[in-house]
């Protein structure tokens, strides 16, 4: 039986996508089972894994509205271990056309469930709003990683992602988790990005990843290759902080089983 997570926070430009991404990545480099489900609208992470949205034969979009089987619309990618269920510009519409849909925020977990069988890991990437299409994510996912940038404001808007995710606990999905806090973007020469780590580890505590994601060169230039990291340069800080964050979610879910060939992977110090 797979783990569902959403990679979820309304504000954009904060490593969304980009941890989704290679998250799903890495966690297929460690020999799982891994399905990355495009949410958003703009499909940035099915061009970041090499295809063009704009090719594909479906998307969650048929999925959602017209019931096709997601099976019949997954795509295998380059990565090993990596399945996408491709996302589309439709999405945009499939806020208004769910409306009056009957238990409208429980589609996307009607399309994931039969799913959960095929995959250790589902991973989703939301949209940067919280509607509709985010808050059926929500309610399909066992947890909820939140990225947050190590920049300026980076708490602005935290308050109201974390009632939306307590809203969806209470009234849609009460297995709910925060799975973590994901620190991007750092920066360990700028002082604002290191006053930001102990700003959010100090408000958050445990629930803080002890895996921060550097600022990194190759994690920008490997959507425009439409390559994960993982397969666009494998050595870069960004692709060891990607797969340290993959080792502590496994940890943290009592999920250890690591094969030999990803022991050698160093855990650098973070901070």
């Amino acid at each position: 039986m797979s783990k569902i997570i959403s990679i979820v926070n309304q504000k954009g430009g904060v490593g969304k996508t980009t941890t989704a991404i290679n998250l799903a990545a890495s966690l297929g480099v460690l020999e799982r089972r891994t399905l990355l489900v495009d949410a958003d609208p703009q499909a940035n992470a099915t061009s970041g894994t090499g295809f063009d949205p704009r090719d594909m034969k479906g998307s969650i979009y048929e999925c959602i509205i017209n019931d096709t089987p997601a099976t019949e619309v997954i795509v295998g990618t380059d990565n090993p271990n990596l399945d996408l269920l491709p996302g589309h510009i439709d999405l945009v519409g499939a806020e208004i056309e769910m409306i009056d849909m009957p238990d409208r925020e429980h589609q996307m977990k009607r399309v994931l469930e039969p799913l959960r069988e095929l995959y250790d890991f589902i991973v989703i990437d939301c949209s940067p709003s919280l509607g509709l299409v985010t808050v059926n994510s929500l309610t399909a996912a066992d947890s909820v990683i939140i990225p947050v940038q190590c920049e300026y404001f980076a708490l602005e808007g935290l308050g109201k992602l974390l009632n939306t995710i307590k809203i969806v606990q209470q009234r849609l999905n009460p297995a709910l988790a925060i799975e973590g806090m994901l620190l991007t973007m750092y920066d360990s020469r700028l002082r604002l990005a290191n006053q930001v780590v102990e700003e959010v580890k100090t408000h958050f505590q445990q629930l803080v990843f002890d895996t921060v994601i550097h600022r990194n060169v190759a994690l920008g230039e490997a959507p425009s290759h439409g390559q994960t990291i993982i397969m666009h340069d494998a050595s870069s800080k960004g692709a060891v902080n990607y797969l340290n964050l993959a080792r502590e979610i496994l940890q943290r879910n009592s999920m250890t089983r690591i094969p030999d060939s990803a022991r050698t992977i160093p855990i650098e110090e973070e901070l």
